[in-house]
């Protein structure tokens, strides 16, 4: 019911009522009929002008009011916005929409608080464990073992250094990670053939993958070039990752296989090794910060737990996609996107 029908309503009572009084004081219809249709017309006139002035127009601001808080408008503007529209129907329709996003923004709001506590929680746990065995093996070390025991003592020196190191890799992954998410890193996009550049990375991890017994694949339809635009020293860092992820995550004496796909625009590359797989309910949070499927065996074998989500965050910079698809006891796949560099042959 729009505010005109509204008060043409309660006019129509008032009418009827002062008609019906008069009727039984002149018991005349014609009198009735004339009666009620000037207090109709009065009545009307009056409650549009009061009810206008006193409640439409009050209605009117708050809901101008309601959409510039939602568009952050100047109430200037949106003062001379949608004078035709019925206050109370764009009132009542805003107020329901503002009622649902504000809902949706507090279970958002609850949502990243969870990540944060999870976030603090895991970093402090990944900071703690290096630091901690560090200082074990240096008090053991202050206690006499220097004199005592010095093949040992190198011992723990090395794997004091192995722990430094470690805490300065997660150091450099969360400071990488940070100047990504504020744009202080810049993609420096160039064209350059990405097969070359799988070549060239795979020689470098190739002694890795020999330790495991675990060989390389890597399917090219064809000797043919492939060229894409993307800056060439993110993109070998993302290739990194995910070999060295298949490496450690895969099977003794598996593979990891790499697979090159042309699309319309683009080249979808997928590293898949045939592992452990991961759990289904875990896929959607392999790219979270410090996110590990399996902690107890994931931090044995090492690395920030940073890894994945540096790969998301230079793919995204990109503009482009990066997805995970995997199945337990089989093996897993990633696989992301990157833009077709003009006259690609």
């Amino acid at each position: 019911m729009n505010f005109r029908l509204l008060v043409f309503y309660i006019s129509a009572i008032i009418a009827l009522s002062l008609a019906s009084v008069s009727y039984f004081y002149v018991q005349n219809w014609t009198h009735f009929a004339f009666i009620a249709v000037v207090s109709l017309i009065i009545s009307f006139i009056l409650l549009t002008n009061i009810l206008h002035r006193h409640i439409l127009n009050r209605i009117s601001n708050i809901y101008k009011l309601i959409r510039s808080l939602k568009l952050g408008k100047d109430m200037k503007v949106l003062l001379a916005e949608h004078a035709s529209e019925d206050p109370i129907l764009s009132t009542e329709r805003e107020v329901k929409n503002w009622a649902i996003q504000k809902s949706s923004e507090i279970d958002q709001l609850k949502a990243q608080e969870k990540f944060r506590r999870e976030f603090l929680s895991n970093i402090s746990h990944e900071f703690k464990t290096p630091l901690f065995a560090i200082q074990g093996y240096i008090e053991t070390l202050k206690d006499g073992m220097i004199e005592d025991d010095i093949e040992m003592a190198n011992n723990f020196l090395n794997k004091a250094s192995r722990n430094i190191d470690r805490l300065t890799y997660l150091l450099n992954d969360l400071d990488q990670i940070s100047k990504l998410e504020t744009g202080q890193i810049t993609i420096n996009k160039e064209k350059f053939d990405v097969i070359e550049l799988i070549l060239e990375t795979v020689d470098h991890l190739i002694d890795k993958a020999r330790k495991q017994n675990i060989d390389i694949v890597i399917d090219i339809k064809n000797n043919s070039p492939i060229y894409v635009k993307a800056d060439k020293q993110r993109i070998q860092q993302v290739l990194v990752n995910l070999i060295d992820n298949s490496i450690k995550y895969g099977k003794q004496d598996g593979k990891t296989k790499i697979n090159i796909y042309p699309l319309f625009d683009q080249i979808l590359v997928e590293i898949t090794d045939n592992g452990f797989g991961i759990e289904e309910k875990n896929i959607s949070r392999v790219f979270e910060r410090f996110f590990r499927t399996d902690k107890s065996r994931s931090r044995d074998i090492g690395g920030s737990g940073l890894g994945l989500s540096i790969v998301k965050h230079i793919i995204e910079a990109h503009q482009q996609t990066v997805h995970a698809r995997s199945t337990e006891g089989i093996g897993t796949t990633f696989g992301f996107t990157l833009e077709k560099a003009k006259g690609n042959t």
